[in-house]
C-alpha cells in the first residue's frame, strides 16, 4: 500500500493540485451527506480530507482557494423545511487520527493557555455518535424548537418531528429559562435491520446504513412518517443559555441528564493524554457490541472557563477534537479515466469505478491527482506503487484513509488485460480545445483559455451561487449550467444573474415553460435574486472567486475596510509592492503578499474590473456593522502586537483585541494607534518609536482590559 506524500514535502504546485482536489471532493461529499442524505464518504474520511487540507494551507496560506472547505460547516438547509437560524453557531470539530495526536492536541491547548506540561489539565472523553446533528431549544421548561445543524449557521425547522422521538423530554423541571440543547439523533443497529426488513417485505425503500435511516426519517415532511421510526437521541452539548449549566463540561452532562436527557454511559473524565488515549482504546474495543454506530472519541477541555479563553477557529472549537477510528480498504474496476477543468484551469484526473462498500460508504470515484501519479511516480520522478501505472480496466485497490480521500493506492497487474494500453494524459483542454500547459516544476496541467473555457467559466459562476457566497436559493449548479449554455437568456457573468428578468422583460415569455421552469417556479426564480441584491460586503469579496480569497479572507478585508467604497478605493490605488495603499492592505493581520497581490491584480485588470462594476451596480453592498464595545478602550483603534508574551498567547491576545473591537495589524504604520510590546521586540518597536505610537507592555495590556 502506498501512503499519500506528505505535507512537508509537496512542492507548491502539488500542494495547489491538492488543495483544488479537496475542495471538488468535499463539496459533493457536503451535499451528499447533509442535502441529500445519502454520503459518497465516511464521516472519518471526510474529516480526515478537512484535515489534510488545513494542514496544506498552513504551510503555503497564500494558495488557500476562495471555496475553501476549511471554511465551511455541512450544507445549506432543504428547501422542504423553514430555516431556522442559530443563536450560537453549530460548529464541526477538527481531527485526530494517530496515537501520538492527542498529545500534540494537549500540547497546542496548554500552550494557547500559557500552562505548563505538570499543571493541571482535565478532560471529557466520550464516543462520537454517527448520526445527524440536532439542536432543541427549550423555553420556560418547554420545547418550542428543533433544528438540525445545517450550514452551522442555518438550519432546518424540525420540531414537529422532534416531538415523536421518545428520548427527547418535551417539558423540563428545573433547567434554565433558556436551555439549547445539543446532540445526535441515531438509531441502533437492531432498528436498523428491523426497519430495513419491513421496508423490503413492503416494497419500499431500504437504507444503506443507520446514520442514512436515521437522517431521512428525522428530516421526513410527515412527523407521522418519523414517529413510526425507531429513533434515538444522546445530548452531549448545549448552545444558547440563560444560565450556566455547571462549571464543568463532565458536569454539565451530569446536569443534562438530571433534567431527563439520554447521555452517554461511556463518557469519561480524564486527567492525562494517556487516560484519554486509553480511554479511546477501550471504547474502540467495545465498538462491535455496542449496537449504535461511532467512529471515533471525542476529547473537550473539561473547565468551561478554560473553554471560554480558547474559543474558536472559524469552523472549529480550539478546545475539543474528534479521535477518528481507521478506515479500511476495498478492491474494484477502474472503469475510465475522466478530466475535470476547475476554476483556474487544472486538469484533474478522475477515476470512475465500478461502485465498491468501503467501510459501509458506497464509493464510484476516486482521485488520480495529476498525470505523474497516473504514470506511477512523484513529483521528483521516483517510483511510487514500484513504478506500476493505472490504465483503464485495471483491478485497483481503493483506499480511503484519514490522509487522502478516496484514491487508488495499488493495481493488481495479475489480472491487467493483455491489450490495455497505457493511459495518455490530454495536451489540450477537452471543455475548450485551448492548449493544457504544464510549466516546469508544476505538477498539474492547466487549461489556457481563460475565461473562453466554459468549465472555468461556469465553475466561477458556480461559485459565486454557492452557499457561503450569494446562495440563491433555485440556481444551483445544475441551473447555471443551463442558462450559461442558453441561447435566449445566457449568464456568462455575475452580473447577468441580476438582469436575467429585465432580459426576459418582465412577462417571463422566454423563461416558463421550458428547461423545467413554469410561470410560478419563474416568479420564484426571480424574486429569490431579487432578494440577494443587498449583500454583506465579507460574502461579495468571497463570491466573487479571487484566487486566493476565501471566506476567511474575505471577511478580514470587510472588517478592516468597512464598506465597499473604501475597499474599491483603496484596491484601485493600490500598485503590488509598494505604495500606501498596499502597505495598509499587506498590514492586516493574516492578508499575506499572495493574497494582497491577487486582489490587487484582480482590480487592475481591465475586463475582471469590467465585470465587477457591472456587478456592484445591480447590487446594495452592506457596510460592516461594528460590534457593540461601548466600554471598551481600544474599540476602533489599530493594535500590533510584538515581541514575546508571557501571561497569554499571542493568539489569545488577538482573540481578546478582536472581541473588543479593535483591528489587530502584523507590522506598524502610521495607522497604527497601540503597540503592545514584550520581551525581545525589535524592528517594529522601533518603528513605532520613531512614528511616536503610544507602546505598553503586556502588564499596562491586562490592566487595560481588565473585567471586560
Amino acid at each position: 500500500m502506498v501512503e499519500s506524500k506528505a505535507v512537508v514535502d509537496l512542492t507548491r504546485d502539488e500542494a495547489r493540485a491538492e488543495l483544488d482536489r479537496l475542495a471538488r471532493l468535499l463539496g459533493e461529499a457536503n451535499l451528499a451527506y447533509h442535502t441529500d442524505d445519502a454520503p459518497v464518504l465516511s464521516d472519518a474520511d471526510y474529516d480526515a480530507a478537512k484535515r489534510r487540507n488545513a494542514e496544506i494551507e498552513s504551510r503555503f496560506p497564500d494558495l488557500k482557494r476562495a471555496d475553501s472547505p476549511s471554511d465551511q460547516v455541512g450544507a445549506a438547509p432543504s428547501e422542504g423545511f423553514g430555516k431556522v437560524r442559530h443563536v450560537v453557531r453549530m460548529l464541526s470539530l477538527g481531527n485526530l487520527f494517530e496515537d501520538d495526536e492527542v498529545a500534540e492536541f494537549d500540547a497546542r491547548v496548554r500552550k494557547f493557555l500559557n500552562l505548563g506540561a505538570q499543571d493541571p489539565l482535565a478532560y471529557t472523553s466520550e464516543p462520537k455518535i454517527d448520526g445527524l446533528s440536532l439542536s432543541l431549544r427549550y423555553e420556560g421548561g418547554k420545547l418550542v424548537q428543533a433544528a438540525t445543524r445545517g450550514d452551522g449557521e442555518v438550519g432546518e425547522n424540525v420540531t414537529a418531528n422532534a416531538l415523536t422521538i421518545k428520548d427527547i423530554p418535551q417539558t423540563l423541571q428545573g433547567a434554565p429559562d433558556v436551555l439549547e440543547v445539543r446532540g445526535e439523533v441515531y438509531m441502533s443497529h437492531a432498528d436498523f435491520a428491523a426497519l430495513n426488513e419491513r421496508h423490503a417485505q413492503t416494497g419500499g425503500k431500504t437504507f444503506a446504513n443507520p446514520r442514512n435511516a436515521a437522517a431521512g426519517s428525522l428530516r421526513q415532511l410527515d412527523p407521522k412518517i418519523t414517529e413510526a421510526r425507531p429513533l434515538r437521541f444522546f445530548a452531549y452539548a448545549w448552545g444558547d443559555l440563560s444560565a450556566p449549566l455547571a462549571e464543568t463540561q463532565f458536569g454539565a452532562i451530569e446536569r443534562l441528564k438530571a433534567l431527563g436527557f439520554q447521555t452517554n454511559p461511556l463518557t469519561k473524565l480524564c486527567e492525562t493524554p494517556q487516560e484519554m488515549l486509553a480511554h479511546y482504546k477501550s471504547i474502540e474495543a467495545q465498538r462491535a457490541t455496542l449496537g449504535y454506530d461511532i467512529d471515533g472519541v471525542v476529547y473537550k477541555v473539561n473547565a468551561l472557563s478554560l473553554q471560554q479563553r480558547l474559543g474558536f477557529r472559524s469552523t472549529t472549537p480550539r478546545w475539543a477534537t474528534a479521535h477518528k477510528f481507521p478506515a479500511e480498504l476495498a478492491w474494484t474496476t477502474l472503469e475510465a479515466i475522466d478530466i475535470q477543468v476547475g476554476r483556474t484551469g487544472a486538469l484533474s484526473p478522475v477515476a470512475r469505478l465500478k461502485p465498491v462498500t468501503v467501510g459501509g460508504v458506497v464509493v464510484s470515484n476516486a482521485t488520480l491527482h495529476n498525470e505523474d501519479y497516473i504514470e506511477g511516480r512523484d513529483s521528483k520522478g521516483e517510483p511510487i506503487r514500484e513504478g506500476r501505472d493505472i490504465r483503464v480496466g485495471d483491478w485497483v485497490q481503493v483506499y480511503r484513509a484519514g490522509d487522502v480521500i478516496p484514491k487508488i493506492a495499488d493495481v493488481d497487474l495479475g489480472k491487467r488485460a493483455p491489450n490495455a494500453e497505457p493511459y495518455v494524459f490530454p495536451k489540450t483542454c477537452p471543455e475548450c480545445g485551448s492548449d493544457a500547459v504544464r510549466e516546469e516544476g508544476d505538477a498539474v496541467r492547466r487549461c489556457t483559455g481563460g475565461m473562453i473555457c466554459p468549465a472555468q467559466a461556469i465553475e466561477k459562476l458556480k461559485h459565486f451561487v454557492s452557499r457561503g457566497a450569494f446562495d440563491i436559493e433555485g440556481l444551483g449548479a445544475k441551473q447555471i449550467e443551463m442558462f450559461f449554455h442558453d441561447e435566449v437568456l445566457p449568464i456568462k457573468e455575475p452580473a447577468d444573474i441580476f438582469t436575467l428578468a429585465e432580459r426576459d422583460a418582465g412577462n417571463l415569455a422566454k423563461l416558463k415553460n421550458r428547461d423545467g421552469f413554469g410561470e410560478k417556479s419563474a416568479k420564484k426564480l426571480f424574486e429569490a435574486i431579487d432578494s440577494k441584491r443587498k449583500i454583506p460586503l465579507a460574502r461579495l469579496l468571497f463570491a466573487l472567486g479571487i484566487r486566493h480569497l476565501g471566506e476567511n479572507g474575505g471577511a478580514l478585508l470587510a472588517n478592516h475596510y468597512l464598506s465597499w467604497a473604501a475597499f474599491e478605493s483603496a484596491m484601485t490605488s493600490a500598485e503590488v509592492g509598494s505604495g500606501p495603499a498596499w502597505e495598509e492592505l499587506v498590514s492586516i493581520d493574516g492578508v499575506g503578499s499572495v493574497l494582497a497581490a491577487s486582489v490587487v491584480t484582480t482590480f487592475h485588470q481591465a475586463a475582471e474590473r469590467a465585470s465587477i462594476d457591472r456587478l456592484v451596480a445591480q447590487l446594495d453592498v452592506e457596510d460592516v456593522e461594528l460590534r457593540d464595545t461601548s466600554g471598551s478602550p481600544v474599540a476602533g483603534k489599530t493594535l500590533v502586537f510584538t515581541g514575546t508574551l508571557e501571561k497569554m498567547t499571542r493568539a489569545e491576545a488577538k482573540s481578546r483585541a478582536e472581541a473588543l473591537g479593535a483591528k489587530v495589524a502584523g507590522s506598524v504604520s502610521a495607522k497604527t494607534d497601540l503597540l503592545i510590546a514584550g520581551p525581545g521586540a525589535g524592528s517594529k518597536a522601533k518603528k513605532a518609536e520613531e512614528l511616536g505610537i503610544e507602546t505598553i507592555d503586556e502588564d499596562a495590556w491586562i490592566a487595560l482590559i481588565a473585567g471586560l
